[in-house]
């Protein structure tokens, strides 16, 4: 006499999907073709995505043949998405080098190119970097500083968001020798450094790497 193994019935699987979480009931669905109708039924995952996702069950009242496991997985892999710490940018400091033409009419004030990896790290980590343009005169007198800043070209590969939310900085530090010849001022430090427009404060080392990658090496994320 031969075994018969046969699937449960439907009621059954109705009842047992009940006490499953989300993750065990989209394994299930996996098993048949049987379980997987029973498992994707939208009488189970409707409780499951009001409760982690309210807002997506909105989106039912436009397209009423989305099912619910739809809207659950879209705002499943979205949190993951957030919270996944981003990639280490590829681009190194080794592989930056600013390069300065600071001029005024038809004079240059200042020509400076420095590699990033010989300037000193700021601290805290930040995408911020000071040049000495040259070694201070003796009795030097330091003078306020200038600042502009320049908003970042988007990325090609987001080209269709506004901007890139990030702002480039370049700060001069002026100085006049006190020689009793009247000294002449001139540029003796200038500084570098890319913001956030959001915060309007220094973005980290990696995030200017991860934005500069896009433009300077052969392919990007």
């Amino acid at each position: 006499m031969k075994s018969c193994i046969c699937s449960p019935p439907w009621e059954v699987l109705l009842l047992v999907a009940h006490y499953l979480d989300p993750k065990a009931l989209a394994i299930s669905s996996c098993v048949s073709r049987s379980w997987s109708i029973s498992m994707s039924s939208d009488h189970l995952w409707q409780p499951i995505c009001s409760a982690h996702f309210p807002s997506l069950c909105n989106l039912r009242a436009a397209d009423p043949t989305v099912p619910y496991r739809r809207l659950y997985a879209i705002g499943y892999v979205s949190v993951k998405r957030r919270l996944r710490s981003p990639s280490k940018p590829r681009l190194s400091l080794d592989d930056v080098v600013f390069a300065i033409d600071v001029q005024c009419r038809d004079s240059g004030i200042v020509t400076i190119a420095k590699p990033a990896s010989d300037l000193e790290p700021d601290p805290n980590g930040l995408f911020r970097f000071d040049m000495e343009v040259c070694e201070p005169p003796r009795m030097a007198k330091v003078l306020a500083g200038g600042w502009f800043s320049s908003e970042l070209p988007a990325p090609v590969c987001c080209s269709g968001r506004v901007g890139s939310g990030l702002v480039a900085d370049l700060r001069l530090g002026f100085c006049e020798a006190e020689d009793g010849r009247g000294g002449r001022v001139r540029v003796g430090k200038v500084g570098v450094g890319v913001l956030s427009v959001v915060s309007w404060r220094y973005v980290s080392v990696d995030d200017a790497l991860r934005y500069l990658q896009h433009f300077l090496s052969p392919s990007h994320d």
